[in-house]
């Protein structure tokens, strides 16, 4: 995979001169374009072997093209606030948006393979972090982003010579640092583990571009040519990505039978038992909210429902339980400019709580697959996609040790009408009523079908949906309650037992 890269590639001053002035021009007006069209952003990931140039070209590469447009991020050792969130926390929040260009030093393939080849994880989790990678990059172009990916390389022989004559040129011996010389006595494993990961995820989305790293004008040339031909041929593109569905399309209904209908929506409880179950169990989330096991995990809730349902209600019952300094709620209404121009689940990355804290999303990404795919606000590929998306999602914060409860706050027609007529009728409710609301209720078909197919996709061991018969206000509110102290409970025995299980 990297023979063609370790042979003598190298081109003369003369040559290089000649063609530098032109390449220039058309890199600057391809990144004009782009900055012009705002349709797509773009992600280079910078990895390869030390010695061979990365920083020198990327250096060039803001003298050749427009700095401003041009965001530079290096992720070395992660920060205190990096980690108490899930890993790719600190990639999601950087990511540039549409029209601009981002370049990632130290992405998540150098981390996978640093961590590889110095033994901190074995092969399992590396071909774990590998699909991840995949999946991620799957979907980032999924959403438009042209994504190029450079492996710059040396021969473990070109590596030490370039080594060595920087080290005896008293101008330039600083640049070497300790993870050079340390590269250049696990070379060949650095090799072997990047290979695989290349082989591994080298797309017809996001290929893989190795760059002969010895001769300076040679890998500028190369790197500056591949950037060009990729950005016009995008900026040419009608659509960076055609609207392909890659999910499996939804089966009829036969019966027309739906989860929702299996609900009791009779159920009442009584204002004095309602009292005094309230107090306990806000009582109980206190308490456990305190537990010092909290500072493993982070604490999502989630809530979703028909228009006045009651969502409002419950999170206030949530959160007087609380220190204010313990919890944030997140409401989530019809995305900012800022959050078009990022792709889709970039929103609710950059609010996830570090861990030992609670963040309510009030509503949230499952309006991709619950309004916009009614609405017609995104294509049926993309709210298809968004099933896999989402479950990967709650797959990854899952495994970082945050606690995902999901609650759908359930009522009748019947239900919504009176209260629709009682916000209408109250002064200080009457903010509560828009004419979306009316709009949305005579989908009610149809958001109805959405919610069935949405809880069947996405309601998993790690992130199961709680559907909550909320026509009672009260009970609702219980069991919301009810709800999160059981999955904090069931969190905190199973981290006790994995704590044990790693203390043997």
């Amino acid at each position: 995979m990297f023979e063609s890269a370790e042979i003598d590639h190298a081109i003369d001053k003369e040559t290089y001169e000649s063609e530098v002035p032109a390449l220039r021009e058309a890199l600057l007006e391809a990144q004009f374009e782009l900055q012009q069209q705002k349709r797509f952003p773009v992600i280079v990931l910078i990895n390869g072997i030390e010695g061979a140039g990365k920083g020198e070209t990327v250096k060039l590469l803001n003298e050749w093209m427009d700095p401003r447009l041009i965001e530079v991020r290096t992720f070395d050792q992660q920060t205190d606030e990096e980690l108490a969130r899930p890993p790719a926390w600190r990639y999601w929040r950087m990511l540039p948006a549409k029209g601009r260009m981002g370049i990632f030093f130290g992405n998540w393939y150098s981390q996978m393979l640093q961590a590889r080849v110095h033994g901190v994880i074995k092969d399992p989790r590396l071909d774990q972090s590998i699909n991840g990678a995949e999946r991620l990059e799957k979907m980032l172009c999924d959403e438009g982003a042209l994504i190029f990916k450079f492996w710059f390389h040396l021969s473990k022989k070109q590596m030490k010579a370039r080594l060595k004559a920087l080290a005896d040129d008293p101008l330039h011996s600083w640049r070497i640092s300790p993870l050079d010389w340390q590269q250049s006595q696990t070379y060949d494993k650095f090799v072997k583990y990047g290979e695989r990961i290349l082989r591994r995820t080298s797309r017809d989305y996001a290929p893989w571009h190795v760059i002969a790293g010895m001769d300076p004008r040679y890998r500028s040339l190369a790197v500056g040519k591949i950037l060009l031909e990729g950005l016009q041929g995008a900026l040419k593109r009608p659509k960076i990505h055609p609207d392909k569905v890659s999910a499996a399309p939804l089966g009829p209904s036969v019966d027309q039978a739906n989860l929702l209908d299996s609900l009791d929506l009779t159920l009442r409880l009584a204002k004095d038992d309602y009292e005094e179950q309230l107090i306990t169990e806000q009582a109980r989330l206190s308490g456990l909210m305190r537990d010092k096991r909290m500072r493993r995990h982070a604490l999502i809730a989630v809530f979703e429902g028909n228009d006045a349902a009651g969502k409002g209600g419950a999170i206030r019952r949530v959160a007087a339980a609380l220190d204010p300094r313990q919890y944030s709620i997140v409401p989530i209404a019809a995305p900012t400019e800022e959050e078009r121009a990022h792709p889709y689940m970039w929103r609710f990355w950059r609010h996830l709580p570090a861990r030992g804290k609670f963040t309510v999303f009030d509503r949230s990404w499952y309006g991709r697959v619950l309004v916009e795919r009614i609405e017609g606000f995104c294509s049926p590929a993309d709210w298809l996609r968004a099933y896999g998306e989402i479950n990967d999602f709650e797959e990854q914060i899952t495994d970082a040790g945050v606690i995902v409860v999901k609650f759908w706050l359930a009522i009748d027609k019947q239900t919504q009408m009176e209260r629709f007529e009682e916000r209408e009728q109250i002064p200080f409710k009457r903010f509560k009523i828009t004419e979306d609301d009316w709009r949305n209720r005579e989908k009610w078909d149809a958001y109805r079908g959405a919610v069935g197919d949405m809880v069947d996709r996405t309601s998993t061991e790690i992130s199961p949906w709680t559907l909550i018969e909320a026509n009672d206000k009260r009970w609702a509110r219980v069991k919301v309650l009810r709800t999160l102290n059981q999955a904090l409970e069931e969190a905190f025995e199973k981290s006790d037992k994995q704590a044990k299980k790693h203390k043997k």
